[in-house]
């Protein structure tokens, strides 16, 4: 049929087109150079734009990896600032502990004068160029910090400990006066009978009082006896846990019972004139282990145990 190509001219066309294109290049050699240097040019551009690609790509896997790696070395520091930050919390605890027991020692211990004012910073001093510290270093001082904290908090808490022992044998030694702003009317030994039965021997010393004034615990115990007895009158007797007793006689009336336990200076009695008296008073015994002892030398210096009034029994 006349317009249908037939089956076998198809590659007879092409052969025939192939011939034609020789041709043309030997007519035209420099266009067929500048075909083929566009073709090359072409091919390289491509080769290259690969490469150039290959090369972003890198780029960016190795500019990942780097962000990646600045941010594991960014968390892995913030994880040592927040430990140095608990270390330091800590030791912060430990220096507030170690100044308040400072303090508390300073008090028990009397030091008032300034000399161990632990809110007060001391001052610091050096010529030497400052340098900066490598964490391994700051890490290693820390650690010597804390370990002189924790020999420092032992050794506050032994003398504490100490102090606290000793201020408690200290209160339960007779060392206070049974009445406040009085002296001394008869003391310790033989003396004339106030009675006018010739001399006897005073087991005691008495203070002046008025009827009604407090009679004081001289130091830390436990009732022991309250009660009358022959000769005292309203007596109480206070047992100090040390071999040491205390006896207040005469007494108008008694403010603490057996078994209760007082502190020194607080009140256990009312001074008054019951029993074997010439007036209101107070007579007091120092008992150490079973035997009567002089309480002039337990109660030390103090001006009402120089001034004598007269006797009163």
């Amino acid at each position: 049929m006349a317009g249908t190509d037939h089956p076998h001219d198809t590659p007879r066309r092409a052969i025939a087109q192939a011939y034609r294109l020789r041709a043309w290049m030997r007519r035209r050699p420099w266009a067929t150079l500048a075909l083929l240097l566009g073709a090359g040019m072409l091919c390289g551009a491509a080769v290259r734009s690969a490469i150039g690609l290959a090369e972003v790509e890198a780029l960016q896997a190795a500019d990942s990896a780097r962000q990646a790696e600045l941010d594991k070395l960014r968390r892995d520091a913030q994880r040592e600032v927040n430990a140095l930050a608990a270390r330091l919390a800590e030791l912060q605890a430990q220096a507030n502990r170690l100044n308040a027991l400072g303090s508390r020692l300073a008090r028990a211990g009397q030091l008032d004068d300034g000399e161990f004012d632990f809110d007060q910073e001391p001052g610091q001093g050096g010529g030497e160029a400052a340098h900066d510290m490598p964490p391994a270093e700051l890490q290693a001082r820390l650690s010597a910090l804390e370990a002189d904290y924790r020999r420092a908090d032992t050794q506050l808490g032994v003398l504490e400990a100490l102090l606290f022992n000793r201020q408690l044998d200290r209160n339960a030694l007779p060392s206070r006066l049974p009445i406040a702003g009085s002296y001394v009317t008869s003391g310790f030994g033989d003396r004339a009978d106030p009675f006018g039965g010739g001399g006897q021997f005073h087991k005691g010393i008495d203070f002046q009082a008025n009827v009604g004034d407090p009679v004081l615990a001289v130091a830390d115990g436990m009732v022991s006896f309250a009660g009358v007895r022959n000769g005292y009158g309203n007596t109480i007797e206070v047992d100090h846990g040390n071999g040491y007793v205390t006896r207040y006689a005469h007494n108008s009336r008694l403010t603490q019972q057996v078994g209760d336990l007082v502190r020194a200076g607080q009140e256990i009695a009312r001074a008054g004139s019951s029993g074997r008296s010439t007036g209101a008073h107070v007579h007091f015994e120092l008992w150490q282990d079973g035997v009567v002892r002089n309480p002039r030398k337990f109660l030390g210096h103090n001006d009402a145990l120089a001034r004598h009034g007269p006797a009163r029994g």
